[in-house]
């Protein structure tokens, strides 16, 4: 991937999953990466795999952010790029979701994107531009039952996402919102099948692997995607797609 080497971006809930098949990706094209997780061992890990350095970093509380965009200057001198990866799931009805539960959900998938804008705007500013992309999700591009708080957090990372790239734009900065569908990951592995057939309602039929959630995360990092800003890009195999399957599946 051109337009890479030496950038400096952090990767929040890097540790594994998604962040960390981003975090790889990017660090096979020359970046420089920052894991920040909860998850000390795993984040650990993935930061000596990919040469960089692991913050431990809860998402939700400022200070936190300060100390992350903090350790990255003084490692590298500078910020090019954040990916909000950091998110917990929820899974049952409007009627069965505790207010409590919602919350959190909330507070970690949006409230933390959040924080993580303001923390990196003026880093940016001062490295001339930069790069942010925002895990979104299907959930946050249709409406999916059992997805009441995450569904939600989801919808509200699609449209800060298109704020941000509105204001910070004139600065030099991207913002877009990655939208994966059904992914194997440890936060899905007990709803996902993998190999072909395992998800039909995907027109490809199966659920994708996080590498290839990476390849577009780097990609929209990169200077590769230097005329796209505020875009929804899906990664779902074609799931959002969904009365479209549906229909052909219907008609054999």
């Amino acid at each position: 991937m051109s337009g890479l080497q030496d950038k400096v971006v952090i990767v929040t809930g890097g540790a594994r999953g998604l962040g960390a098949a981003a975090a790889a990706r990017m660090a096979r094209d020359g970046a420089k990466i920052v894991v920040t997780d909860l998850l000390e061992e795993p984040g650990t890990k993935t930061a000596a795999e990919v040469g960089g350095l692991f913050v431990r970093h809860d998402v939700t509380d400022r200070e936190g952010w300060r100390a992350v965009t903090e350790a990255a200057l003084g490692a590298y001198g500078r910020i090019d790029g954040l990916v909000n990866n950091a998110g917990i799931a929820s899974n049952s009805l409007i009627e069965n979701e505790s207010p409590e539960y919602f919350e959190k959900v909330l507070k970690i998938n949006l409230f933390g994107v959040f924080l993580g804008l303001q923390a990196v705007i003026e880093p940016m500013k001062a490295a001339g531009g930069g790069s942010i992309v925002n895990i979104s999700s299907a959930a946050g591009l249709t409406a999916l039952p059992l997805t009441s708080g995450y569904g939600a957090s989801k919808w509200g990372v699609r449209g800060l996402t298109k704020i941000a790239a509105t204001e910070l734009g004139r600065h030099r900065i991207r913002v877009n919102s990655v939208h994966p569908g059904m992914t194997y990951t440890p936060m899905t592995a007990e709803h996902a099948t993998q190999g072909e057939g395992g998800f039909p309602l995907a027109a490809l039929g199966r659920v994708g692997v996080p590498e290839e959630i990476g390849e577009a995360v780097s990609f929209l990092i990169s200077d590769a995607a230097a005329y796209v800003t505020g875009a929804e890009l899906a990664v779902d195999g074609g799931w959002t797609a969904g009365e479209v399957v549906m229909m052909a599946q219907a008609a054999g």
